[in-house]
């Protein structure tokens, strides 16, 4: 057991947190590719081990071996070569989760090409912006009506663009993505000389919003798999021959934590729902169906399974249970337990990162905090002077001593954004740009983005507290706070929610809404304008575009 964690951590057992901190390391080797040192390897090996178990909502099952995986990114690194895609060229790939992501990003590595992950729900203008913000060479997509109308009408603005793919029904225009991956040899050498990579090549780039201006390329280097460990084994809990999901698709840097870097390094397998949009009774249809060991999604999906019904499932399969993406609030953590018996442990990091802070295995989970340090980072909380923050007070979370490279798993740079590179990281330090503040017993506690905390009269206030406060009102299924304009005050605070089944919006409803939070904590958080909508929007995986109710709060 522990056969490939073992390469590259000197120590993989620890008796105390303290322990963990003191002697967990991560031994990067000079050169790492992780098709060949992780995929192939598990594939020589023990070629009959169980990598990805795959379902969809029409029920259907796949089952794919780490030999299978070899063999078949492979012929993905064969189709893409024969198109012209060699090292250093960049693919775009919007595979939803088909099986065929999985063999493509591992065929990308294999050849030294970049790969940007993209969701399915990219409009024409967003795949202009990729395909010429990073000078995409090749766009595969899955054949759906909507995402092949985007990208035909995205084309002829996308100057570097050579080639189109697509997966599934057949399309004018399009390289059949399905029959000519198939067709390929499952044969592929390591290349070597000019044609192998170096770990400061550049490996995945990703696209992450911020709460203004057009979209960041993050770069990621070929060493950034090794980071993940410490998410899969120590906080994920993922161990060798079970399986591991994470509900997300595959154009989220969500994707890398969960369903492929460090699960495979721990010889664990992938669970994989592939679906259009999350329905809470097909989820957990599916979640039976792949019965994993260890499970991973946003906060989101928990707040609404806890105001299901869970009584017709048995989920006594699932032994550890995790968060990230969105704060998970305390009475949605303390239901979770009630109804299932699954302590489900937060994790906080960034597109940029691997988990930076979790309620890792060593302590007690404080329900509401995102947990301590991952010790492979030297973590801070940092005022606006730069000064380190004491217990109590608000900071910005900021890694120390990272110069000009930073620990295995961090970030390169912001691709083609020098400005925004080193506003971010400077000076040995880079900046979250998110706000959280830690407690006596070292645990931390999420505040919001920095440009998300509301200043209204000269208070600060964190969404993430009033949230929590509404989520424990029962009239509240689900709630977004965000910062609406207002003509006296500047900004004030907002709350977006979806009823519970049985209430009716109201002005009663919204005023006792607001004493409940005025009781909750403290008053002048409370929301002063609340608005009722039948859906909040969403990423595919379930996590709430706030950017969206934002823009639309200006709009108004």
């Amino acid at each position: 057991m522990d056969y490939l964690i073992n390469k590259y951590c000197p120590k993989t057992q620890f008796s105390s947190y303290e322990d963990f901190c003191e002697n967990f390391k991560i031994n990067t080797p000079e050169v790492f590719n992780f098709g060949y040192d992780v995929v192939d390897e598990w594939a020589a090996n023990e070629p009959d081990k169980l990598a990805l178990v795959w379902t969809n909502d029409e029920g259907d099952m796949k089952r794919y071996t780490f030999d299978d995986v070899r063999d078949h990114s492979n012929r993905a690194a064969n189709f893409f070569k024969s198109h012209g895609i060699g090292k250093g060229d960049v693919v775009m790939l919007i595979l939803r989760q088909r099986p065929e992501v999985w063999f493509a990003m591992v065929g990308l590595c294999k050849l030294g090409a970049v790969c940007i992950p993209a969701s399915f729900q990219l409009t024409s203008k967003d795949i202009k912006y990729r395909c010429n913000s990073a000078e995409v060479k090749m766009l595969v997509v899955v054949s759906e009506d909507g995402l092949i109308d985007y990208v035909n009408e995205a084309l002829p603005e996308c100057t570097t663009l050579k080639t189109v793919c697509a997966l599934g029904e057949k399309r004018e225009g399009f390289v059949d993505f399905g029959a000519e991956l198939y067709a390929q040899s499952e044969v592929f050498d390591r290349p070597t000389g000019a044609d192998a990579v170096t770990n400061d090549d550049t490996m995945l780039l990703y696209f992450s919003s911020g709460t203004s201006g057009n979209p960041k390329m993050v770069r990621h280097d070929f060493a950034f798999p090794l980071g993940h460990i410490t998410t899969a084994r120590y906080w994920h809990c993922v161990q060798e021959n079970t399986i591991h999901m994470t509900q997300t698709d595959s154009g989220w840097a969500k994707f890398a934590w969960g369903k492929i870097y460090g699960q495979w390094i721990c010889g664990a397998a992938i669970g994989a729902y592939d679906t259009m949009k999350f329905k809470p009774n097909d989820m957990l249809d599916a979640i039976c169906r792949i019965r994993p060991t260890t499970f991973c999604a946003p906060a989101t999906i928990y707040r609404i399974l806890i105001k299901d019904d869970l009584s017709g499932y048995d989920l006594s399969f699932i032994k550890h249970a995790t968060v990230a993406g969105e704060p998970l609030n305390p009475e949605v953590y303390k239901k979770m337990i009630e109804l299932t018996g699954l302590e489900v442990r937060e994790g906080f990091g960034q597109t940029e990162t691997p988990v930076l802070l979790a309620n890792f295995n060593f302590f007690d989970v404080k329900p509401g905090s995102m947990g301590k340090p991952n010790p492979i980072f030297d973590i801070d909380l940092i005022d606006e002077e730069g000064n380190s923050c004491e217990d109590g007070m608000e900071g910005v979370i900021c890694l120390r001593n990272v110069g000009d490279h930073g620990p295995v798993g961090l970030f390169r740079e912001y691709y083609k954004n020098e400005a925004d590179t080193k506003s971010s990281w400077h000076d040995g330090i880079y900046s979250t740009g998110d706000m959280a503040w830690r407690d006596g017993d070292g645990y931390y506690w999420f505040v919001g983005r920095n440009d998300d905390v509301i200043k209204c009269s000269g208070y600060r206030i964190g969404p993430f507290e009033v949230e929590s406060a509404l989520m424990e009102h029962p009239a509240v299924l689900e709630c977004a706070v965000t910062a609406a304009p207002d003509p006296d005050r500047g900004r004030v605070v907002k709350a977006t929610i979806v009823l519970s089944k049985g209430y009716v919006p109201s002005p009663e409803l919204i005023k006792e809404l607001q004493n409940h939070v005025k009781h909750t904590t403290a008053p002048y958080k409370y929301p002063r304008i609340i608005e009722f909508t039948d859906e909040l929007p969403k990423t595919s995986s379930g996590k709430i575009m706030r950017t969206v109710l934002r823009r639309q709060n200006h709009q108004a």
